[in-house]
């Protein structure tokens, strides 16, 4: 396996991030291209550049790269909206982008009449260009997200694996989620939390929350996984701090279950 961390965490500026994600010893980083100067849409030719050069310049890639615009797939924006980053992602070098595509429900109803119809158009076109919309788990346990997935008959929508999400908002055991979707995981966030009450989360640095992460690197270990274990901080006061304690606790961790990392 591989780790990768969110530049977006340290919230440094972009080079300095990404310089301090190399100090770190990750090979990876996932990137937001959905605002301001690093929105999908200014993503020009010298911007692109500007970005691989400093990528390339701190030996790191592009692990994925997120979308998330903070809207569920049942808003018409958010098809061309993915669509832009889709392309961004692929001028980046990155196959790979992220979202939450909204909580998904076992009964049928307009609404997930038209999720369903946006996420088979989001696959497709993903498909078309040799890359992956990845949902990330979060508000529905696994078996809910994998039969949506399975009716959508495209390979183009994958899963972001989030244990800390299924922990704090679906309330679903993260380690038998790996073999429930296990054949649409591409990408994964390396978080933990703890749920507080019926309604209430919080996200707590690696090893301190409900993800027992010997039991859920072995399950990834176990179907076959060798993606990235992508680092995301949201909150916390000392986020460089938190990410380098991940970083360790991540490395420590697979030398323990001898799960090879690559560099």
């Amino acid at each position: 396996m591989k780790i990768g961390l969110i530049s977006d965490s340290f919230r440094l500026g972009f080079p300095e991030s990404i310089k301090a994600a190399a100090d770190l010893g990750v090979s990876g980083v996932q990137k937001y291209l959905t605002g301001g100067e690093f929105s999908a849409e200014n993503m020009t030719k010298d911007k692109i550049k500007e970005i691989k050069d400093v990528m390339s310049s701190n030996g790191l890639v592009f692990s994925a790269i997120c979308g998330d615009f903070g809207i569920d797939l049942d808003n018409p924006k958010a098809v061309s909206l993915s669509k832009k980053v889709l392309d961004a992602a692929k001028e980046l070098g990155c196959d790979i982008v992220t979202t939450h595509i909204g909580h998904l429900y076992e009964t049928e109803d307009a609404r997930m009449e038209l999720i369903r119809k946006n996420a088979t158009e989001l696959a497709v076109y993903a498909d078309s260009m040799g890359s992956f919309f990845a949902a990330e788990t979060g508000t529905e346990k696994a078996p809910v997200l994998k039969a949506f997935l399975d009716s959508l008959g495209a390979k183009g929508l994958r899963v972001n694996y989030d244990p800390a999400n299924l922990v704090m908002v679906a309330d679903d055991d993260p380690v038998q989620g790996v073999y429930v979707l296990k054949d649409y995981i591409v990408h994964t966030h390396a978080k933990d939390g703890i749920k507080t009450g019926e309604k209430s989360f919080l996200e707590v640095p690696l090893g301190t929350g409900g993800v027992d992460f010997d039991k859920y690197l072995a399950a990834l270990n176990d179907v076959g996984y060798k993606g990235y274990l992508t680092i995301e901080r949201e909150v916390g006061e000392s986020p460089a701090a938190d990410i380098k304690m991940a970083v360790d606790f991540l490395k420590e961790k697979l030398a323990k279950l001898n799960i090879k990392l690559e560099k």
